[in-house]
């Protein structure tokens, strides 16, 4: 995958940043403009209020002296620095006093506030502005009056005002220039603005930088996934250290791939062993019929041969069923279902059925248990696995320079419960010899005299697993340890 900008849109993660950064300019420009509207209205209200108190003071100062008062008040104000817009007007409409030199036409027409915003200019501008452009003193003085027409070039002004009529007719404007909250309108509007696009230009680097980065993440995982669907099953997803949802899920799936691997070894050597093992009994069985077909033989005699048939038949049966077993619990799936089991129960069930064996055998079996051990298990499994390391034990303990003696225990400690199995046999010294045991048609005994297909250790390791614990193999001095150490349950 091309690491460019159309590769880049083409991710869910690029395209749900790009939705995010639209809904975030939206949400922006719309606050500019709320901010700027909302300052500007607030900056009006706040001049129409200084506009109603000079009002105030000039009814005050019209009601103390009338006329002559009001005009004397009005040029006062009108001269000092930053002040408010003055006129006093006659009926017509002609200026007579104030600091306003020409107004928009119709401003002063009607009473009251005035409905929008008008241009006007102040005494003194015009001159000012000749004298910036170097114009000469001959050039005529602008016209007063409302209707006056602003000269070329000058710059007018806006503002709000309040018109009043006087009793004798005569008209009087107070206004403020609109030049103050225009600013602070622009100012705020500029600061959002820069502020909007500052942040979307980082928005959109860092949408780059890390769609870039993260596309780099998903190249190098489709590249191991590619190895690892061409057969490399020991291949795994790289792995950064970040802690980040692409290490989580890199993760999972190199556990995932070690189970898979696992169990396509496990099958392998099923497929293995079952080719080895299973073919001397198969060929057992053929020779057998074969024996029995050739010649003259008497009816006891095809009797014995085919009882020999169907024992050895039943013996592949339950070859076969223990490697079924063994298949469904080493790949966690069982149909069986788990409750509480009471392990010391178990071993005394086992015990009990195992007691004729081990007489006949010559084995003294003992079975140490006091009190309930409970854990979350199926009892068959347990007992299943536990049958086969005991019929185990006591086959191999027999060969004992001693007595020979079998010794079933329980044991609590540290949040585990340990169920072990001990002989006084010749054991398994050897501790490669010891890991091996529990693998698939695994026998130690050379001979061979001993009956079995090499499956009871592995369905017993199978069984621990599916429970959540272990089958360990330890030397049992002499003799061997058979030790299945189950989770304990937190109420016990």
């Amino acid at each position: 995958m091309a690491l460019s900008v159309p590769a880049i849109m083409r991710t869910t993660a690029a395209r749900l940043s790009a939705l995010y950064l639209l809904l975030f300019a939206l949400c922006a420009v719309l606050l500019v403009f709320y901010m700027t509207s909302l300052s500007a209205r607030m900056l009006t209200a706040q001049t129409q209020e200084t506009i109603n108190d000079e009002v105030l003071g000039l009814a005050r100062a019209y009601q103390r002296g009338g006329l002559p008062v009001l005009v004397r008040v009005v040029e006062n104000r009108s001269r000092q620095p930053g002040a408010n817009l003055y006129l006093i007007a006659d009926a017509n409409g002609q200026i007579l006093t104030g600091n306003v030199q020409s107004l928009e036409p119709g401003v002063i027409d009607t009473e009251g506030w005035t409905t929008e915003p008008f241009s006007y200019k102040r005494f003194g501008e015009g001159e000012l502005d000749r004298l910036r452009s170097g114009t000469s003193d001959q050039t005529p003085p602008p016209a007063t009056g409302e209707n006056a027409v602003p000269a070329e070039g000058e710059k007018g002004h806006n503002a709000i005002a309040l018109v009043l009529r006087l009793p004798n007719q005569m008209i009087m404007l107070v206004g403020r220039d609109l030049g103050e909250p225009e600013r602070f309108r622009a100012v705020i509007r500029r600061a959002l603005t820069l502020a909007l696009g500052m942040m979307g230009l980082g928005g959109l680097l860092i949408w780059f930088f890390v769609g870039r980065a993260a596309l780099k993440r998903i190249d190098s995982v489709s590249e191991a996934s590619r190895r690892i669907m061409g057969g490399d099953l020991s291949g795994r997803l790289p792995v950064t250290g970040a802690g980040d949802e692409f290490d989580r899920l890199s993760e999972n799936l190199n556990s995932m791939l070690a189970r898979i691997a696992t169990l396509n070894e496990g099958l392998k050597q099923v497929s293995d062993n079952i080719a080895h093992d299973l073919k001397t009994p198969l060929t057992r069985l053929r020779n057998r019929a074969e024996a029995t077909l050739s010649g003259k033989h008497k009816p006891a005699d095809y009797r014995q041969a085919l009882e020999g048939t169907i024992a050895e038949s039943d013996q592949l049966i339950k070859t076969f069923n223990a490697i079924l077993m063994i298949s469904r619990l080493e790949a966690g799936y069982s149909s069986e279902h788990t409750n509480r089991v009471d392990l010391a129960a178990a071993v005394r069930d086992v015990a009990e059925l195992y007691e004729p064996v081990a007489e006949e055998a010559g084995v003294s079996l003992e079975a140490d248990v006091n009190g309930a051990f409970l854990v979350d298990g199926n009892r068959e499994l347990i007992g299943q696995a536990l049958s086969n390391i005991v019929d185990n034990a006591i086959k191999y303990s027999t060969d004992s320079t001693s007595k020979p003696a079998v010794r079933v225990t329980l044991e609590r400690t540290h949040g585990e419960i340990r169920l072990c199995v001990v002989d006084n046999g010749q054991g398994i010294p050897d501790d490669a010899d010891r890991a091996r045991a529990t693998e698939r048609f695994v026998r130690l005994e050379k001979s061979r005299s001993q009956p079995g297909s090499g499956l009871g250790l592995s369905l017993a390791k199978a069984v621990m697993s599916f429970h959540h614990g272990r089958l360990d193999l330890l030397p049992g001095n002499p003799g061997l340890s058979v030790v299945m150490s189950f989770p304990a349950r937190e109420d016990h």
